[in-house]
């Protein structure tokens, strides 16, 4: 079999299985009885989630730690997002922050 072939019917089944994995949801929404409780863990599970990528992608580039300029990079985004700042100016700030502290000559 061509090999474009075989990556292409990849490609098809796996598309295929998330769109049938995300339609799952809300068909079976009223036929599962979710508490309040469970719902809430549910969405503070993915706030702890997306917290680690977050962590793992800030701190860390090629499996070593990626110097305090990114760090402080991502710090100054996270104190302008918690302020409520528009999107724009804390990737604008966040990135300025960073280049100045590499042009320094911090890491």
């Amino acid at each position: 079999m061509n090999q474009s072939l075989i990556v292409l019917a990849g490609i098809v089944i796996l598309a295929a299985g998330t769109y049938a994995f995300r339609l799952a949801g809300p068909l079976l929404r009223t036929r599962a009885e979710v508490s309040e409780r469970v719902e809430a863990l549910l969405a503070d599970a993915a706030i702890v989630l997306l917290a680690a990528v977050l962590a793992t992608t800030a701190l860390t580039q090629d499996q070593q730690f990626a110097g305090v300029a990114r760090l402080s990079g991502v710090l100054v985004a996270g104190v302008l997002a918690w302020r409520e700042a528009p999107f724009v100016v804390i990737v604008l700030a966040a990135a300025v922050s960073t280049a100045l502290l590499r042009l320094a000559g911090v890491a």
